[in-house]
């Protein structure tokens, strides 16, 4: 038997070894030497940190107490990667596009950028991630108990927890906090990774092969015994099958190590081809000697043997001890690195979401003079990842450690998939708000902590006894274990089942009942659009800002060296002397990455627009104006706070901005409709033209596709023609055809265009529209349309009904359309008349925004006038026309 000490120096000296390989990356890649590094191969290997001590050690206990139901745990991942381009490849492009350098910050960008957002998915992270740092610390710890048993050392194995624990928080204070610059890839880090990638992976095949054919007689003797086994009695639950894979997956999507790894630290997104089969085969190999070390252990080991701890306890049986310290390497491979990366991931949601709002806020200043926040952020992730080891620590010891390896990962994998609804949401509906995914994050949490994570600490800890067997508040519909009086499902599928129910309800009913501010809407163009709008990221516009400024912004953030380094770079690469470069759009870019790692992406977006400004405008980004309104009005409140002889001035420049943001809102609305109305016949033009040309369609399909392409056309045609027609109105330049015409006339002219009989009801009286007008009659006609299907469109009333009545006087003719639904709101009567206002659903309305403004143009230039009237029952409108 090994001594505990050899075990313990061993250790030590590998760990100084990942060190040493971590930091010579670091300089490779300083230098300018370490291109390999990024290479598909090492990216493939980085993504083994999902094989921690569960896949390792736990596997092979998972096995031998449920046969091939192990195989969830890769099939999961192994779908998500073979369909790497249908999920990964958009999260990759988003990052880099929209510099997201967290899952918390992805959620958080999505919905707004909003602080609250990005603080709750920290939060969860934090707490789902818990019992997955207890899984590794008890994996270690039982490992090193295995080679303890009869060994005589100074080191307690009751300790050992506490220790590894605190090893690991120096060595990942060391290894992830010795710079703020997240947002560039951990290249040390990550080619550690690699290497540990390696160790765990031969020595899981040198310990199988040995079981194989050195305590085994070869492959025959292995099926013999596996036939003979209770293994091969093991039973299919589809269930169970289908949601371990599904929960792997959302898992695999979710982790924040997964996600730092596989997206934050992807530097080519061709790398996800490779990684695609690659990875798949990694876990295959990992899993191949799965069932033969379960079956061999179960055999040959006396009964009552940890099946979790078969990898070690094998060849320590067999007095391997080269072997069997392999192997514990490969364990303690697999554990280290992934808590290595998930307390560097989630040290840095915590700085970002919330230390650092939470100071900026307390000190109540600008983000120019917010003060050297750099020892702040760096303190505040090295206080982070003692407190995340420490919380992993204290699970361990509260839920006393005894669980299976399989049970205390699955409860974490539960915890983390309650962000999947979120995510998938926020890069594929554009609909999604963020009032719904806080209400499904909040819905899902709390049913998973309920159902899985209270009861993971054992009866009387978190939750009594009495709640568990007969419900919350006594009430038997609410036991943890069946919810809602369904009895019999297995643990894990029942709070997977109704955790992910309610959270997605929750996340679709909240987004469907809420309105997206206008923040919300640019998000979702830009994510949902990301191959539309090409990888690169928003560039900046060379803008007014100093690049002195910028230095002392920037070194009140990163430090002074580190500010210096990167400006004086950038002015040599410019040929320029000094450490002042020029603020090029291009050292914009540069410095936004660079900030972006110290105070998350939104930030450091925010910051630096304050002082350089003239980022680079598209159509979407016309709608963040109403984002800039409201910072406008905060100024204007900091203005009167500090100067009571400008209460009048400030007064009035919050009554500017309020009808600035009026304006603001309507040009959004406009933007986004537009947007949406030429994109839609556009997209089924492309896409049928695209089938007219295949050579196999038959007449009858043609015929019908090409009649929606020209059913497409005339719609963007029409759109169009109403932005060209409101031009030209506008301007002046229109042509009227004067001419008599009855009054009468027109009205049934319109009424029947409008085709609108069968959903409103048209009431009229004929002789008082027995008038003579001097006007021309079409555009008349036009006007009169438009105000009946508006009537038709919005009138909510159970039997819709439209009055017209004539009124003709010495002064003129007046018609008033009055229908009986409930009216518009007094705040719109305003500006139902000005451009691309809107008063209701856009999606019922179904066009741009343009007909009122139409109408009074056209009333003004035939000499009359055209005015809501209020005080009616239902929605009123009067034109007045001269009689010539």
């Amino acid at each position: 038997m090994l001594s505990l000490d050899l075990l313990v120096l061993v250790s030590l000296i590998y760990v100084a070894f990942l060190f040493g390989v971590a930091f010579w990356a670091e300089r490779a890649v300083d230098a300018g030497r370490g291109g390999w590094m990024r290479t598909p191969l090492i990216y493939t290997l980085s993504l083994s940190i999902y094989c921690t001590a569960w896949t390792f050690y736990g596997a092979v206990g998972y096995a031998a107490r449920s046969g091939l139901e192990f195989l969830t745990i890769y099939l999961g991942p192994t779908a998500v990667l073979i369909g790497w381009w249908l999920i990964l490849r958009r999260l990759v492009r988003i990052a880099r596009a929209e510099r997201i350098t967290s899952i918390a910050d992805l959620i958080s960008s999505r919905f707004g950028k909003s602080a609250f957002l990005g603080g709750l998915v920290t939060v969860m992270a934090v707490v789902g991630t818990t019992p997955y740092i207890a899984l590794q610390l008890q994996s270690v710890t039982l490992s090193v108990s295995a080679f303890a048993k009869d060994a005589q050392s100074i080191v307690s194995t009751s300790n050992i927890a506490l220790w590894i624990a605190a090893g690991l928080t120096v060595f990942t204070i060391i290894f992830g906090t010795r710079n703020l610059d997240v947002n560039e890839r951990h290249s040390g880090v990550v080619m550690a990774i690699a290497v540990e990638a390696i160790v765990k992976l031969l020595a899981l095949l040198a310990v199988g092969a040995f079981v194989v054919w050195g305590l085994a007689g070869g492959v025959g003797d292995v099926l013999t015994r596996i036939d003979a086994s209770p293994i091969s009695q093991w039973q299919v639950s589809t269930g169970r099958w289908v949601g371990l894979t599904f929960l792997s997956a959302a898992a695999f999507l979710c982790l924040p190590r997964m996600f730092q790894v596989m997206v934050v630290e992807n530097s080519e997104e061709s790398h996800l081809a490779t990684a695609g089969w690659a990875f798949p085969l990694y876990l295959l190999l990992m899993s191949l000697f799965v069932i033969p070390i379960a079956v061999v252990g179960l055999d040959i080991l006396p009964a009552g043997s940890n099946p979790d701890l078969f990898v070690l306890t094998l060849p320590l049986s067999a007095e391997q001890n080269g072997l069997a310290m392999l192997a514990f390497l490969g364990g303690f491979s697999s554990a280290t690195s992934m808590v290595i990366v998930a307390a560097i991931a989630l040290s840095t949601m915590v700085s970002n979401h919330i230390v650092t709002p939470i100071w900026l806020r307390a000190r109540g200043q600008g983000a120019i003079i917010s003060g050297d926040v750099r020892s702040v952020i760096l303190i505040s992730r090295r206080i982070s990842i003692a407190g995340i080891l420490g919380l992993g620590y204290l699970y361990y010891r509260v839920s006393g450690g005894g669980a299976a390896l399989a049970s205390i990962g699955l409860i974490s994998f539960v915890g983390v998939a309650q962000i999947l609804p979120a995510m998938l949401g926020g890069i594929f509906w554009r609909g999604a708000t963020r009032v719904g995914a806080v209400a499904g994050l909040i819905c899902g949490f709390g049913i998973w902590s309920f159902t899985m994570f209270l009861p993971s600490f054992g009866p009387e800890v978190l939750i009594s006894q009495d709640t568990i067997d007969h419900g919350l508040w006594g009430l038997n519909w609410l036991r943890p274990t069946a919810l809602f009086g369904i009895q019999g499902l297995d643990t894990v599928v029942h709070a997977v089942l109704w955790s992910m129910l309610f959270n997605t309800f929750a996340f679709i009913a909240g987004s469907i009942f809420s309105e997206p501010s206008p923040l919300e809407r640019v998000q979702a163009v830009q994510f949902i659009s990301a191959f539309d709008s090409g990888s690169a990221a928003r560039g900046w516009q060379r803008g007014a800002a100093d690049a002195e400024d910028l230095l002392i912004m920037t070194q009140r953030i990163m430090g002074a060296q580190q500010a210096q380094r990167l400006f004086r770079s950038a002015a040599q690469r410019q040929g320029k002397q000094g450490y002042l470069p020029d603020p090029t759009p291009q050292f914009l870019e540069t410095l936004e990455r660079r900030l972006a790692g110290s105070v998350g992406a939104a930030t450091a977006h925010a910051m630096l627009g304050q002082m350089a400004g003239g980022a680079s405008v598209t159509v979407e980004d016309l709608m963040a104006v109403a984002d800039e309104t409201a910072q406008i009005m905060e100024y204007s409140n900091q203005l009167e706070a500090k100067s009571g002889e400008l209460t009048n001035t400030a007064g009035q420049l919050r009554d500017a901005n309020e009808k600035l943001m009026k304006l603001s809102i309507q040009k959004d609305a406009f933007l986004s409709q537009i947007s949406h109305e030429l994109r839609t016949p556009m997209t089924s033009i492309r896409a049928f033209s695209e089938i007219l040309q295949n050579p196999d369609l038959n007449s009858g399909d043609g015929s019908k596709y090409a009649m929606i392409i020209q059913d497409e056309t005339k719609r963007l045609t029409r759109l169009l023609d109403d932005l060209l027609d409101l031009s030209v109105l506008e301007n002046g330049q229109v042509t009227l055809d004067l001419q008599p015409a009855r009054l009468r006339d027109i009205l049934d002219s319109a009424q029947v265009s409008a085709n609108v009989d069968d959903v409103i009801t048209i009431r009229r009286n004929a002789g008082r529209e027995d008038v003579v007008l001097l006007t021309d009659p079409d555009r008349l006609t036009q006007v009169f349309i438009n105000l009946i299907s508006n009537a038709a469109k919005y009138c909510e009333a159970d039997t819709a009904e439209l009055r017209i009545y004539v009124s003709d006087t010495a002064r003129g003719v007046t018609l008033d359309f009055i229908d009986n639904g409930s009216g518009v709101d007094k705040a719109h009567q305003e500006i139902i008349f000005e451009k691309f206002a809107r008063t209701s659903d856009h999606s019922k309305a179904g066009g741009a925004g343009l007909g009122l403004a139409i109408c009074r143009e056209i009333i003004s230039n035939l000499g009359g006038q055209i005015s809501y009237l209020p005080g009616q029952r239902g929605a009123a409108f009067r034109v007045r026309l001269p009689h010539d």
